[in-house]
């Protein structure tokens, strides 16, 4: 995924909503770090297809994507589209993703969601972000990453990585995940939304975390202070 470097934050519109004082200015900032630093950012999880690739973004819910994708490979050679996964019997499922955290929780959902995908879409996941919020257990957040990094449509997840930086760059002052989402997307261009939810991720990861912080080793606050 190549990032497109020419493109330039939104311009401020009548409606934008309410946003920090410099938000704009600190929106472009904070591109151009992401860009030099992540110019061609790549999602973590490993997938076979549209259905385990959600898989995949629901087993990651309070969980490393490390830690999934030493689950997966053995949970997708058994069962990696919605027909196979809906003949796992639900002890079987639960044991197979036991490391991930939550797993009665999320194999409760998973079989759900195979039926789902079997009875209402013939087993192929259907990619409109309306209908992938409708499958059990997907939540806008992990409707909207399947859609944009999968399907390639325009949108924006954000998760709490991507909420708290906002938040500390200026750039937001939701409450919540979906106001921090709604800001972003009136900042940046639809264009560079894709890139961005992996680029703020792996940035946040690395530079910018939620504890241990330290401003000497994060390029965007140190600039943004200054």
């Amino acid at each position: 995924m190549r990032a497109k470097t020419k493109i330039q934050p939104a311009a401020p519109s009548a409606k934008t909503p309410k946003l920090p004082p410099n938000a704009v200015k600190h929106s472009a900032i904070v591109l151009r770090h992401l860009q030099e630093l992540f110019p061609e950012p790549e999602i973590s999880l490993q997938y076979r297809n549209a259905f385990s690739f959600l898989v995949a973004v629901l087993l990651s819910a309070q969980c490393r994507d490390e830690r999934v994708n030493q689950v997966t490979p053995a949970l997708f050679a058994r069962a990696d589209s919605a027909e196979k996964m809906r003949e796992l019997s639900l002890e079987e499922l639960e044991d197979r993703i036991r490391p991930c955290g939550l797993f009665r929780h999320k194999a409760r959902f998973l079989k759900q969601l195979a039926e789902v995908v079997v009875s209402r879409y013939g087993g192929e996941l259907p990619s409109s972000l309306e209908e992938l919020e409708g499958l059990p257990g997907v939540g806008h957040k992990s409707a909207a990453v399947v859609a944009s990094q999968f399907f390639g449509k325009n949108a924006f997840p954000v998760d709490t990585h991507i909420h708290r930086c906002a938040k500390r760059w200026g750039l937001s002052e939701g409450k919540n995940v979906r106001q921090t989402e709604r800001d972003l997307c009136s900042l940046y261009p639809e264009p560079l939304w894709r890139t961005l939810h992996l680029q703020i991720i792996l940035y946040a990861r690395r530079y910018c975390p939620a504890r241990g912080h330290r401003l000497e080793y994060c390029p965007v606050c140190r600039e943004l202070r200054t």
